[in-house]
């Protein structure tokens, strides 16, 4: 920080026996970075899609939200745009991310003489039906709202919101705070950001959940497993060309205890699911896929399982606690070593 001056151009206090660059008040003022400071929120349903707004003033859609006025608070602003924009009353104090958006952004005619801006991300929450059929939109400005797959974010809206919002949504999931953000992009990606998941479309795995056998005589589609870790996540692999989350196999790895589970109904057959413990991960086999450690909540939630993804999750608990493990608390997923790992 420079040194200030008096109006009169003396040095005040103790830096008069320094040397420096010397400022006065007007000039240092004059010399900050004027920014505007914008607010939105990000609002999810319960099959974790992306609420987004249709606008009478551009073809491309947005996060609810919009300028901080002069003297407001970015939650002030965030809870007052959802009031006049949505008819949602609400408070939102959980940053999900800070985007720094340079002033050479396109999209902004040059008579705006956009200076750049700083964007706050707030957390919505989850809506259920209920919540979202109370949603009241104004006679102007906002003529409709959907909820978008996240990987349909990039085609429906502007690159840079696209990119802002994915990133806010997988902070949200990680669990790790606030996002830094600048044009869209995590100044510290997680690996979640790193692997690029949920840039493209959920794998719908849709179904009734049955907590029992396999009935004779019906297909088995696939078989997964919900292998713990001791810490009582459990691994989850992404591919590397997708992003997309996927169970292992019940035997990619070594484990113990192993306990059926049960079965989702689709497709005219089941998937079955298993319960065990990791003894330990091997070293990396197949280059394809990364290997995360990750709460059953995160697999849930970058998974497309339809309301009998809830009852899965309660069964998955039941059997960690089976297992003598202990209930994971929220961070983010965590990278296995190539070389895997042992316990």
């Amino acid at each position: 920080m420079p040194q200030l001056t008096d109006d009169a151009g003396q040095a005040t206090g103790q830096a008069a026996a320094q040397a420096g660059t010397w400022m006065t008040p007007a000039e240092y003022g004059a010399s900050r970075a004027a920014l505007w400071t914008g607010a939105v929120v990000l609002v999810t349903d319960t099959d974790g899609r992306v609420l987004v707004q249709t606008v009478d003033y551009r073809p491309d859609r947005l996060l609810p939200g919009g300028a901080v006025d002069a003297g407001e608070a970015p939650a002030a602003a965030a809870a007052r745009e959802m009031r006049e924009e949505l008819g949602v009353d609400g408070h939102y104090p959980r940053g999900l991310a800070v985007d720094w958006i340079p002033a050479g952004t396109p999209g902004f005619p040059p008579e705006m003489r956009f200076p750049g801006e700083i964007l706050y991300v707030f957390d919505g929450g989850t809506w259920t039906p209920d919540r979202i059929a109370a949603v009241r939109l104004p006679a102007q400005e906002i003529t409709g709202i959907d909820f978008a797959e996240p990987a349909d974010l990039v085609v429906l809206m502007d690159a840079g919101d696209a990119r802002r919002a994915l990133s806010a949504l997988r902070a949200r999931i990680a669990g790790a705070g606030p996002a830094l953000l600048e044009d869209g992009r995590p100044v510290a990606p997680t690996a979640l950001d790193r692997l690029g998941v949920l840039r493209t479309r959920r794998t719908p795995g849709r179904g009734a959940w049955r907590p029992c056998p396999v009935p004779a005589g019906l297909p088995v589609r696939d078989r997964s497993g919900w292998l713990f870790a001791p810490d009582g996540r459990v691994l989850l692999l992404i591919a590397r060309a997708t992003g997309a989350a996927h169970l292992p196999p019940p035997n990619a790895e070594p484990t113990t205890g192993a306990a059926p589970l049960g079965y989702r109904y689709a497709d005219q057959g089941a998937h079955v699911r298993t319960a065990a413990r990791l003894t330990a991960v091997s070293a990396h086999r197949d280059p394809a896929y990364a290997r995360l450690l990750a709460t059953p909540e995160q697999v849930r939630e970058l998974s497309d399982w339809g309301p009998a993804g809830l009852e899965e999750l309660a069964a998955v608990h039941a059997a960690r606690q089976q297992l003598s493990l202990p209930a994971p608390p929220r961070i983010p997923p965590t990278e296995l070593p190539r070389e895997g790992a042992r316990w």
